[in-house]
């Protein structure tokens, strides 16, 4: 079948939750990617921060395979060899003293939210069911029904409610506002220290610190959710890291399983996440050897092979270069690390159309909230590969001038 007929098929059996571009890849190698009738095409996306290690790891998919051979599920009902390995391996390389593994990101920000609310009941005095925590506006915690719940996207809540209560919303970026919104009842303030889905919006120099300081003064749970940004992805291991912030939970994903395998986790100190006892909380596949094993060759590849240090290098080199574009869609470009956004002016048109060239040019990427275009290649990038993505992108935009 060739890609007309692969999205005809998917357009009638599948349910139009997506609006992909239409290009049907069939396989994938480092940053290449290659649809089924064979084109090579760049991937500037790799799958929203989840392939940093690239597509098809060596180390990774071996560690996948020899893992597959042996154990891939025990539920938690008995242990493993490898969940136990992961977990000292995550607490030394974070300096946090424990793990609670889930599969995706969604998963392990619920978990972030039961682990918040039990705090404040059982640590805090908080009343029964009172519990209340904090996130901002513009944010995406995923698309649970609790996750909406704080979304202040309309097309994530559309038919979808009655909501979760329980969750105050403040301006990205205002410590005024979080401030005014704490009370007795609050538990955390959750929050993204990019938002990247809202377009890549970085928050003031020292807002991070400062924000951090008002929950520890008020006896709130600072929660950095970094599962897009953290592992790498922003040229540092978190992006907290920018205002020296330690968070007192921190929410990871995506490229924790290689581009190979869903994992996620909830790390934090054990007076933190020790509040669990057995049976309140849990995952079939939370902590299965399999995505155990992966995840724990997932980190060797980003520290081993410097690949926070090359996002740091290549994603500042990549932002001066695009930044010499000389384009009147251009609004701004901002970013951190392999994390850009280029935002264009409303007259352009919206981004989908400037990615729909970029890929007729043998570049994928994805707009974001209508007028940014998404650039987050995998972490191995080079600069003469970064080099052939900005002529394609000068093209695009001289194209569409």
């Amino acid at each position: 079948m060739d890609s007309k007929d692969l999205i005809h098929l998917e357009d009638v059996y599948g349910a139009h939750n997506y609006h992909p571009l239409d290009v049907v890849a069939t396989k994938a190698q480092g940053i290449w990617m290659y649809d089924v009738e064979g084109r090579k095409l760049l991937d500037f996306l790799s799958a929203y921060s989840a392939v940093n290690q690239g597509h098809r790891h060596p180390r990774i998919v071996k560690a996948l395979i020899e893992q597959a051979r042996r154990l891939t599920l025990t539920s938690r009902a008995f242990r493993n060899d490898q969940w136990p390995l992961l977990a000292k391996e995550l607490c030394d390389l974070t300096g946090y003293s424990m793990v609670l593994p889930m599969n995706s990101g969604a998963e392990a920000v619920e978990t972030a939210v039961k682990t918040a609310r039990k705090w404040a009941y059982q640590k805090k005095g908080v009343a029964q069911d009172q519990a209340e925590i904090i996130a901002c506006r513009d944010n995406f915690h995923g698309r649970t029904v609790t996750a909406i719940s704080f979304s202040t996207e309309p097309s994530y809540r559309k038919d979808f409610g009655p909501f979760t209560p329980g969750f105050p919303i403040v301006p990205f970026g205002d410590l005024e506002a979080l401030e005014k919104a704490i009370t007795p009842r609050t538990a955390a303030f959750l929050v993204e220290p990019i938002q990247a889905e809202a377009g890549i919006l970085i928050p003031p120099d020292g807002y991070l610190k400062k924000a951090a300081e008002i929950c520890r003064r008020n006896n709130v749970l600072f929660i950095a959710d970094e599962i897009q940004t953290g592992l790498g992805r922003v040229g540092k291991l978190f992006a907290c890291e920018y205002d020296d912030v330690r968070p007192d939970i921190v929410i990871i994903g995506k490229s924790l399983g290689g581009g190979c395998y869903p994992i996620s986790a909830v790390i934090a100190d054990r007076d933190v996440l020790g509040v669990f006892k057995p049976g309140e909380h849990g995952s079939t596949f939370g902590g299965n050897p399999l995505g155990c094993a992966v995840a724990r060759e997932s980190l060797k590849v980003i520290l081993e092979e410097k690949l926070v240090q090359n996002a740091a290098e290549r994603g500042q080199s990549f932002m001066d270069k695009l930044r010499k574009i000389r384009s009147r869609h251009i609004k701004e470009i901002r970013g951190r690390g392999l994390l850009i956004g280029v935002e264009l002016k409303p007259e352009a048109g919206g981004a989908r159309r400037f990615c729909e060239e970029l890929m007729k040019e043998g570049l994928l990427c994805k707009e974001t909230h209508d007028h940014v275009i998404r650039f987050a290649p995998p972490l191995i990038i080079r600069e003469k590969d970064l080099n052939w993505a900005l002529k394609r992108i000068k093209t695009v935009f001289k194209r569409l001038a």
